[in-house]
């Protein structure tokens, strides 16, 4: 069964997006753990979450993907960032809590001219200082497009980081279709080969989530522009590719593409029907 979903609003809580979720077919879903270009958090409702895990049972959901804000920056030159980047991801894992057994995506950050040696050692520091061994989320590296100071571009940086955290077993990695394709690896001609470096080098075992969006992008560009499936660089045919593929078909899959409810439940639509059962 493929388990695929879309970045949806928890404006209006948990409960409502599994609903609408539902009505475009979707198994699963992403969303905001707060503002994505701010700090403030919406507060936890236990009663719309008991809601939401009786209808996720119901209708068998896959596993749930948070997203960090944008406005995070665990390796900023600046250390009252870090701070605030520390104490936000710190207070999302106690929130997700209410919702053990999911998972909580962030971006790396941007060392801003420290060098990726630096920011992978902030990084790094961060997720030791946060993660406990009683928490029940995995936290996901997102694979990194190498716009500007990006940390993550390479498959590298993400196992550098991983290395040096105490509490491995918390740890995975999110890879995004979009941002490998603009950091240089080639989904559309390649994949096997791009995932046996994956494999080499982080191990697949490490990989939990994918993010299955198009690019507007050439490859290796550095830009990181989502495109809808299909309408962009990579194409569809090498994105059903990505979700028929034997060592990544069991995966939640998550559709960030610039689209409103209705567009997703087409790609949704037409992924399922390129989807090999």
């Amino acid at each position: 069964m493929l388990k695929i979903g879309c970045h949806l609003s928890v404006s209006k809580g948990f409960e409502a997006m599994g609903k609408a979720a539902l009505s475009i077919n979707a198994n699963t879903f992403q969303f905001f753990t707060r503002n994505p270009r701010g700090s403030k958090a919406k507060d936890i409702d236990p009663a719309d979450i008991e809601r939401f895990l009786a209808l996720a049972k119901e209708h068998n959901f896959a596993t749930l993907l948070a997203h960090a804000p944008y406005t995070l920056n665990a390796c900023s030159a600046d250390a009252s960032t870090r701070e605030f980047a520390l104490e936000t991801m710190r207070d999302d894992l106690r929130r997700m809590e209410y919702l053990p057994g999911n998972l909580y995506n962030f971006h790396p950050g941007s060392h801003v001219k420290q060098g990726a040696e630096v920011g992978i050692e902030q990084i790094t520091a961060l997720l030791n200082a946060i993660l406990t061994p009683d928490q029940h989320t995995t936290v996901l590296l997102e694979t990194m497009a190498g716009k500007g100071t990006e940390v993550g571009r390479t498959f590298e940086e993400i196992r550098a980081i991983l290395d040096g955290v105490t509490l491995s077993d918390k740890m995975g990695v999110c890879l995004d279709t979009c941002h490998i394709h603009d950091a240089g690896y080639d989904v559309i001609n390649d994949l096997d080969g791009v995932l046996e470096e994956f494999d080499r080098v982080i191990g697949l075992d490490r990989l939990k989530a994918i993010h299955l969006n198009d690019s507007l992008n050439d490859r290796n560009a550095h830009k990181d522009r989502h495109a809808c499936i299909g309408e962009g660089k990579i194409g569809a045919d090498a994105l059903i590719r990505v979700i028929n593929h034997p060592k990544l078909r069991h995966l939640p899959f998550f559709l960030e593409t610039p689209n409103e409810l209705d567009g997703y439940a087409k790609e949704i639509a037409f992924l399922r029907a390129n989807y090999q059962e």
